[in-house]
């Protein structure tokens, strides 16, 4: 049965404006879900603290999709027809994202995804535009996410280490198709040889063939996807003292229960994020990741940062459109620039291939690279915002030729 949770507006009153409704939609038992809900949180309390949007205060309406396409349709329905929202944020599993995205079309609802990262999503909207205008995204894509974990190879692996080859290692999703697509293209031109290209099942739980496999290309790294089989792949990674070093895009670990999670075996694991604890992407980076960490006691995932951004995005877009009429709000989030946590905040317009997704580049959003050191995440890239150098686990050699 679908969970639903209303919270009150803060310092109701008789006379009080009509609230701004807004939906919001993620898997609450997952680190990625949490983070969703969090985030949104915190920027709806500071929002409403201070005077809400032009004197309207933020009414959340909470759904767990548990990961479920069927429950997220349902929740979208809900938050539309009977809480009426304006809005409707979140989502973190691109498979329920994409079963959504025709029913904000149908509703005329305004739709802002924040955690899923499939190319599927800008590609509908580019195609079918009057369709589905009414969806944006506050995130980076999956192809974005690679071209960043290409980025780290080049600067770090590379450069710095002397890296040569890889083994590409990614659950089967929506999202990782796009992800292993460009890994496939911007890996070798960043300066890697692929070697091997495995897809496994978000459900296997034995990864003791995938990594002997793996073990007989004798590769410097592993790039991979990871998003829905948590932490099983990095534990066993540690176990078995495989000898290449673990790099990835991997949605849980950019939050700090990954390293209690794993019991330490994230010792050495690279991962890209949206921002980190340390990071001052822009002024309100590291503020926020401080605030998010004392409220509620992990550091943010991915995730936290777009939500927390994407309800400024909105707020700013309703009070440019005058009100929340569905058509106006639209063409002023077209033209959004905003200056989030996660850095400036532009989507890309309707004749673009991603219309409609949060524009990537170090002059938009850039992304950053974490390696997880003795229980703390180290910035490791971009260069202007890293806070400490690359290390290595014991079992994984610096030098293949003495391996």
């Amino acid at each position: 049965m679908l969970a639903a949770v209303t919270m009150t507006m803060l310092a109701p009153s008789a006379n009080a404006a009509t609230p701004v409704s807004i939906g919001v939609i993620a898997p609450a038992s997952a680190i990625n879900g949490r983070a969703i809900f969090q985030g949104i949180r915190m920027a709806t309390d500071e929002i409403n603290a201070n005077g809400g949007i032009d004197g309207r205060q933020i009414q959340l309406h909470e759904y767990d999709d548990h990961a479920s396409a069927t429950d997220g349709i349902r929740a979208f329905q809900r938050a539309v027809r009977q809480d009426h929202t304006v809005a409707v944020l979140g989502n973190f599993t691109s498979e329920v994202a994409l079963a959504i995205q025709p029913w904000a079309a149908r509703l005329k609802q305004p739709y802002i995804v924040t955690g899923a990262a499939t190319t599927k999503i800008p590609q509908r909207i580019h195609a079918q535009y009057e369709q589905y205008k009414y969806v944006f995204r506050v995130n980076l894509n999956s192809a974005f996410l690679a071209k960043n974990v290409c980025a780290t190879t080049k600067d770090v692996l590379v450069k710095q280490l002397g890296y040569k080859t890889a083994v590409i290692m990614s659950e089967n999703a929506a999202w990782t198709k796009p992800l292993d697509a460009e890994y496939m293209k911007c890996l070798p031109e960043a300066g890697l040889k692929v070697l091997d290209h495995i897809r496994f099942s978000p459900g296997t739980t034995d990864f003791s063939p995938i990594f002997s496999r793996i073990a007989k290309n004798n590769p410097d790294v592993i790039i991979s996807g990871i998003a829905h089989v948590g932490v099983k792949p990095t534990i066993q990674w540690h176990q078995q003292q495989v000898p290449a070093l673990l790099a990835c895009w991997s949605s849980q670990a950019g939050a700090s229960s990954f390293w209690q999670d794993s019991s330490g075996a994230a010792n050495g694991v690279i991962t890209g994020n949206l921002g980190a604890s340390s990071a001052a992407l822009t002024d309100k980076s590291i503020p926020f990741a401080k605030a998010y960490t004392e409220r509620f006691k992990e550091s943010p995932a991915y995730d936290a940062y777009t939500s927390y951004d994407a309800v400024y995005v909105l707020k700013n877009a309703i009070e440019r459109a005058g009100g929340d009429e569905a058509d106006a709000l639209v063409a002023a989030l077209e033209k959004t620039d905003y200056t989030g946590t996660i850095g400036q905040i532009q989507f890309y317009s309707k004749d673009s291939e991603y219309a409609h997704d949060t524009r990537y580049g170090k002059q938009y959003v850039p992304g950053v690279a974490i390696q997880w050191q003795q229980g703390e995440q180290v910035v490791i890239w971009p260069p202007q915002a890293t806070t400490g150098n690359v290390i290595l686990p014991d079992f994984v050699p610096r030098d293949k030729n003495d391996s």
